[in-house]
């Protein structure tokens, strides 16, 4: 299994070895506040093409490029007033831009699926402190095999990537525990890639323009996380549950049993007390732990598609999604 390091107990020997580990041009996975990322030098095609390999990730589907600060990101990519105002807002956090490229930027083509735009992203924490060191923007999706759910713990990382890199950073759960939001601004206009962490009413009472959602599911994927499938279990996904067959696994919200519950393989709660908040930091969590129980079905209760539900809802649907 991969070497992991505690980064809150040895956090300048986390980032002394997993700045050798990335020169090398490999991945390391990597602590954020929304999940753990499978990180690789986004300069390095080689490197690149490894997170791939290890993903299994199809290679139309863009890559995030993490940055250590807005001054780093303005190196590889061009703001409007727009973008730059919500990016001196909100970063470091749970948001995305996708914005043009800078001509020499040296993130290289592979990252960004041939795409002229770029997805930056400035995260908090000791991923913040690597990037700073290494000095250069790292590349990296979820530290998952593509397609299924996301990690927000080392645990879930080495448990599904452990044989297959060499160096995972601990820093405990993932506080915000959905991945970002992502946005592109596109003459004048802001729009939602993919609803996360950030609450798109922030943005909206920032700016005070109207963010646009997307007419429909698949679209040209221009961000991660547009793949109509996405962040599924093993096991099978129902939605909107109002009772629960037996030996299925339950995921309720709101601490409202359910009928038929007590025959239930597992029964989870993403928070008793309806917290959107607390929802969404459990959310993969509980699905790791539901799908671990082999159950065939994972049924999910209701969850109210304001605030960080739209994002919690926008996963589900996903993982509900027909498989390839």
């Amino acid at each position: 299994m991969a070497e992991v390091i505690d980064t809150i107990t040895h956090p300048e020997e986390a980032i002394r070895r997993a700045c050798a580990v990335l020169s090398r041009g490999l991945p390391v996975a990597i602590p954020t506040e929304t999940v753990y990322g499978l990180s690789a030098d986004a300069t390095n095609p080689e490197a690149i093409g490894r997170i791939y390999e290890t993903k299994g990730r199809p290679r139309f589907n863009p890559l995030i490029c993490h940055m250590a600060d807005l001054e780093m990101a303005e190196r590889h990519a061009v703001f409007d007033p727009i973008s730059r105002k919500i990016a001196e807002t909100f970063w470091p956090g749970p948001l995305t831009l996708v914005l043009p490229v800078r001509a020499d930027t040296p993130i290289h083509p592979l990252a960004r699926a041939g795409l002229d735009t770029v997805g930056i992203r400035v995260p908090t924490g000791i991923a913040g402190r690597l990037l700073a060191a290494f000095d250069r923007p790292l590349a990296a999706p979820s530290a998952n095999t593509s397609g299924r759910i996301s990690p927000t713990s080392a645990e879930h990382v080495n448990a599904d990537l452990g044989e297959k890199i060499e160096l995972i950073l601990d820093a405990g759960p993932s506080s915000v525990g959905l991945e970002s939001t992502i946005l592109k601004v596109v003459d004048g206009a802001i729009h939602l890639l993919r609803p996360g962490g950030l609450n798109v009413a922030d943005v909206e009472a920032l700016t005070g323009l109207a963010v646009i959602r997307p007419a429909s599911a698949g679209a040209t994927i221009e961000a991660p996380g547009m793949l109509a499938s996405h962040y599924a279990p093993s096991a099978g996904v129902r939605l909107n549950a109002t009772d629960v067959a037996a030996g299925e696994a339950l995921i309720r919200f709101g601490g409202t049993p359910l009928p038929g519950e007590d025959k239930a393989a597992i029964v989870l709660d993403l928070s008793p007390g309806g917290d959107l908040r607390e929802a969404a930091a459990n959310l993969f969590g509980h699905m790791q732990k539901a799908d671990a129980t082999g159950a065939r079905c994972i049924a999910f209760s209701p969850v109210p598609a304001t605030g960080l539900g739209e994002a919690i809802n926008d996963r589900l649907e996903r993982a509900a999604a027909p498989r390839n």
